[in-house]
């Protein structure tokens, strides 16, 4: 089962893939759900803290002093920050591997996470702000390189949707932090928000004692010429698996041949994209705008809707998020294995249409002033559950599509112009559709559901079938050395 080298020093012959991909599910891949899944919890909890405590940042005693367009820019500037940490690091993790960026980028998060609950103006704020968000962007990128390219390929889809899932968990934990240390009664105004941000680098500094144990993808080793060091790390796992499940696996016959490359520069990269996948150039961008424009328009300015249009207490705003993050995380938990089974292109278009039509019936509605906070709740679990599944799904599929030596800088260039297009520009625009009254906050709802049908009609058109086929099998690595390899 050992990888074989060729006759040329550096073009190889592997069946690491195969052999990755027929292991059966043990607890060696649970402690890669854990120690690299858990970032989203993070992520959950960072946007839902800013979002629950943008009114107490408006407050002169205790907050910053900023106003409610200032909230929208604060968000703007954190998902500013994440874009550009997911170019910057994701070129990174495909040059010098996914467990050094995955461990980097989290020590940048700490760091500027810290430094936030220290802000005293809101210049501060919005640095630090950026440097989280950058944390957390090359995250992206670093962590579901490595999950992809470490879960065997019967289970990817419904791994992915899970991890990505667990964002809801931080949302929850998030808001029902935010309602303890915002009240008055238990901490100062200006004490509790900063406390939030600390508990969230404390979770950081947990996750990233677990991660230490994390190990490289070896994927990624034996095309960047550490090919021999990849199948002692392969061998080991099947051992631990083997053992664990008490019988030999079976042996694994097919086989890649690569031309190993210290790296690759953007040239080939764009090339790669532009020319060969076109189709899915467009199909990555549709459904990361969609999202992104969704997800950060509304969570970002949430608690400001509830208490600026529909009189709710800032103390009570956050406990609005509990229901909307539990449908949230049952969405992919549902729903996740049927990406599987039912199959990508099904679902995807199916969640992205559903969550966009739900949408758009809700924001006529709320337009009526038909809504109350608790309604309009209750509208928000249903139209989530879909969206979840559908936005998770958005980050599978630009990991899954294109070749492996891009996989890391294809997240992230994904992810920044999708969100660059749909996340800056949605809290900015809520941000101020706030002041004006519901009728613009409904406007900006029927954009989202736009978006969102527009990209599930796109992956209806565009969109590729990988579930339960090889990374290989769906996009062969650029340094490929096979007959009828696949465009």
């Amino acid at each position: 089962m050992s990888a074989v080298r060729g006759a040329t020093s550096d073009v190889i012959e592997t069946n690491i893939p195969g052999r990755m991909d027929r292991l059966p599910w043990s607890r060696w891949h649970w402690m890669i759900v854990i120690g690299l899944g858990t970032v989203w919890i993070l992520d959950g909890l960072e946007v839902t803290i800013v979002g629950a405590i943008g009114d107490s940042l408006t407050q002169p005693n205790g907050g910053l002093g900023m106003s409610t367009a200032d909230i929208g820019v604060a968000a703007g500037v954190y998902v500013s920050g994440a874009c550009v940490g997911a170019l910057v690091f994701g070129h990174l993790t495909d040059r010098f591997g996914r467990k050094k960026l995955f461990l980097l980028t989290l020590g940048l998060y700490l760091l500027a996470t810290v430094a936030t609950a220290f802000s005293l103006n809101p210049m501060w704020f919005f640095i630090c702000r950026f440097f989280t968000g950058a944390g957390i962007g090359g995250e992206y990128a670093a962590i579901n390189s490595a999950i992809d390219e470490l879960i065997p390929a019967a289970r990817r889809g419904v791994v992915d949707l899970a991890i990505n899932g667990s964002f809801w968990l931080g949302t929850a934990f998030g808001a029902s932090l935010s309602v303890l240390l915002l009240n008055p009664a238990f901490f100062a105004p200006g004490i509790g928000w900063r406390l939030a941000f600390g508990l969230g680098a404390f979770l950081g500094l947990l996750i990233l004692l677990v991660r230490r144990n994390v190990p490289e993808s070896p994927r990624w080793m034996f095309i960047h010429g550490r090919d021999k060091e990849a199948d002692r790390l392969v061998r080991k796992i099947e051992d631990d698996v083997e053992e664990a499940a008490g019988e030999k696996l079976s042996e694994v016959n097919q086989t890649l041949k690569v031309r190993q490359r210290k790296s690759i520069g953007f040239g080939v990269i764009i090339k790669t994209a532009v020319q060969r996948y076109p189709k899915r150039v467009v199909l990555g961008l549709s459904l990361f705008i969609g999202q992104a424009f969704l997800y950060n328009a509304v969570f970002f300015t949430y608690a400001l809707v509830l208490t600026k249009l529909l009189n709710v207490p800032s103390d009570l705003a956050p406990w609005t998020l509990v229901p909307i993050a539990v449908g949230n995380f049952l969405g992919p938990l549902v729903l996740g294995r049927f990406f599987d089974s039912v199959g990508r292109r099904t679902m995807i278009s199916g969640t992205y249409i559903a969550s966009g039509v739900l949408l758009a019936i809700t924001a006529f509605v709320f337009s009526r002033g038909a809504l109350d906070a608790f309604w309009l709740t209750a509208c928000w679990m249903v139209i989530f559950f879909f969206a979840s599944a559908g936005a998770s799904s958005a980050y599978l599929t630009v990991s899954e599509i294109f070749p492996m030596e891009t996989r890391a800088m294809a997240i992230a260039f994904f992810y920044a112009v999708g969100t660059g297009i749909g996340g800056i520009t949605g809290p900015i625009l809520f941000g101020r559709f706030v002041e004006q009254g519901i009728g613009a906050v409904a406007f900006g709802y029927v954009i989202g559901a736009v978006l969102m049908v527009a990209a599930g009609v796109v992956e209806i058109v565009f969109g590729v079938e990988a579930a339960r086929r090889s990374l290989e099998d769906i996009a062969a690595p650029i340094t490929a050395q096979m007959e009828g390899a696949p465009a």
